[in-house]
């Protein structure tokens, strides 16, 4: 098979991923957007936690042309991303107590939004954030697959799953392992799509969401690309009438 072959096999299963995502997860989509556009027009703040790659997608959400304002990033020190060295973040991810320390010391709040990204969902770190921020009284969105919670055990101590602590469950039906290619001359699976389905899912949220708050009558706090004409300028407006619930801005 071509290499041309196989970049045309992955985006036509990334491409049926999204379709199914789109199809299957309207209804938690519509609610996760309402709970982001409540906490909004109540003048909250939103925060988005991923682990590992899965924090590309919560990065994706921050400071984004079209996007909202007030989310934050929720980072944890060692793990964000892909950071060197990237092992780290894998081992990090298994330590319990962690995810508390870190969250009883951001400036998330009772009442405020978390979003939660983890493929597995099964790792100590994305649970414990996940259980400590509903105990702590935030709305908990989670984003995982959810077949690993059949195909998989918990690695945190209660034995469960980011699913099980969550108000909202956003399904990203990505297959356990991420990878959605084979070949014969290849010898193990590749083509992760992880990354397409998560972000394209959290930006549906966003996009319902700022259509919820307009349709309440709220202007949603929406940055515009610093590279367009006035862009900088309705930047610095929105950033100064938000500062008090901005926190990537110093």
């Amino acid at each position: 098979m071509s290499e041309n072959e196989l970049a045309v096999r992955f985006f036509d299963r990334a491409i049926e991923l999204l379709a199914l995502v789109r199809d299957e997860e309207a209804e938690p989509i519509s609610r996760a957007a309402e709970l982001v556009a409540d906490r909004v027009a109540a003048g909250g703040r939103v925060f988005a936690y991923g682990a590992g790659h899965s924090a590309l997608a919560a990065q994706d959400l921050v400071y984004r042309a079209g996007g909202l304002a007030v989310v934050n990033l929720l980072p944890v020190p060692g793990a964000v991303g892909v950071e060197a060295p990237a092992t780290l973040g894998s081992a990090l991810e298994r330590v319990d107590g962690l995810a508390t320390a870190v969250l009883d010391h951001s400036p998330a709040r009772a009442g405020d939004v978390l979003i939660v990204i983890s493929l597995s969902g099964r790792n100590a770190l994305p649970v414990e954030m996940a259980r400590h921020a509903g105990e702590s009284g935030l709305h908990v969105i989670g984003v995982t697959s959810l077949a690993y919670a059949v195909d998989t055990t918990s690695r945190h101590s209660s034995g469960t799953f980011l699913k099980d602590h969550c108000d909202v469950v956003l399904d990203n039906h990505v297959p356990v392992g991420d990878t959605v290619l084979t070949s014969p001359d290849i010898p193990a699976p590749f083509a992760p799509a992880s990354t397409v389905v998560i972000s394209a899912l959290l930006q549906a949220v966003i996009a319902a969401a700022a259509g919820e708050l307009a349709a309440r009558g709220v202007e949603p706090p929406l940055l515009r690309s610093g590279n367009v004409d006035g862009g900088t300028e309705w930047n610095e407006r929105v950033l100064a009438e938000n500062a008090d619930r901005v926190f990537y801005r110093r």
